[in-house]
């Protein structure tokens, strides 16, 4: 990315310290955390570049937690992600979807840390094969328990209308991070020349309707009765509402949701009679993009309620999903109170 005549380059850390003012309570914190994140970030984006030359694609001989085939990239990111964040001082425990249990750290500075971190080290990685984007969603929230004591559960089990920031890496033909702390929605894409990230998309606002939809039609029979309703309405020819609406699936979350955040569009993943609560976790994956969809303007839920107002009750508690354009989210909630 060259700068064209009379545009100045903003870097993430620059962008980092002159947002620091908006938050004086957080004194530099979190700043380092995100400043951590950014630089994990370029290390997976490194290995994921290289992927195909070296010994890292594949399976690891592992099942994690949802009883998924561990990838060597999901460990790769997994392990880096936790030490880049444990090596800001600023956290004193991280939950991962690779992790049947939160990690703690012990440590005299990480003890104290304000923060507790959630992540999906890498979503879609099965994907990598075949030459398909992936990302890494992640999570900050203020830690529930008093600093200095060891962190314990009740520090993750917070709804996702407390999450102090949230955002995702997107590794694609380039590499982007999206991230929020609250105040809007800012792009970041990483110029391989300089090796930093570089403001691309400032103040990130999603068009109130769009034109895509995204979900999975193989499972089409499985789906309740109103999205399989909101997807014949979509399929419908109305040239006034511009409909037929365009079908598009990646079957990465990050990929999909980043398209239609800068394009328009909706993201279903509803439950299913194979997944009657659904597929997609809440901590990891649903309150981060949750939290970015809002804060540029669009609507996450699981169908009937705010998809960041739901009590967690479970580390890796799983809920349907429904997130995009706030015309299209309320319109597929009309069909899902139709047909309930």
């Amino acid at each position: 990315m060259k700068a064209s005549a009379g545009y100045q380059i903003v870097t993430l850390n620059e962008f980092i310290i002159n947002r620091q003012e908006e938050y004086p309570e957080a004194k530099g914190d979190l700043s380092r955390l995100l400043h951590h994140i950014g630089v994990a970030a370029k290390i997976v984006n490194k290995k994921i570049n290289k992927a195909g030359l070296v010994d890292i694609l594949g399976e690891a001989g592992e099942v994690n937690v949802q009883g998924e085939e561990v990838k060597k990239l999901d460990v790769f990111a997994n392990d880096h992600f936790i030490a880049a964040v444990k090596a800001s001082g600023e956290v004193c425990a991280i939950a991962s979807e690779e992790n049947q249990e939160i990690v703690t750290f012990d440590d005299g500075l990480s003890r104290d840390g304000h923060y507790v971190f959630c992540m999906d080290p890498l979503d879609g990685s099965s994907n990598i094969e075949v030459n398909v984007s992936v990302g890494t969603i992640f999570s900050i929230y203020r830690r529930m328990s008093p600093a200095g004591e060891r962190a314990d559960l009740s520090d993750f089990l917070q709804p996702g209308n407390r999450q102090v920031a949230a955002g995702y890496v997107i590794y694609g033909s380039s590499t982007m991070m999206v991230y929020t702390t609250g105040n809007g929605v800012d792009g970041f894409t990483l110029d391989p020349g300089i090796g930093e990230f570089c403001l691309s998309h400032p103040r990130i606002r999603t068009p109130d309707d769009g034109r895509i939809y995204s979900i999975n039609e193989g499972n089409y029979v499985h789906f309740p009765m109103g999205v399989k309703k909101y997807i014949k309405y979509c399929q419908e020819i109305d040239p006034e509402s511009h409909r037929p609406y365009t079908s598009r699936y990646i079957g990465s979350l990050v990929s999909d949701f980043h398209r239609n955040l800068l394009m328009g569009g909706i993201f279903i993943y509803p439950e299913t009679q194979s997944a009657p609560m659904g597929k997609l976790r809440l901590i990891y994956e649903c309150n981060p993009i949750a939290y970015v969809a809002e804060q540029a303007g669009g609507m996450a839920t699981n169908g009937a309620i705010r998809t960041m107002d739901i009590d967690p009750g479970d580390l890796h508690q799983r809920v349907p999903f429904y997130v995009g354009s706030r015309r299209m989210v309320d319109k597929v909630h009309e069909f899902l109170r139709e047909y309930p």
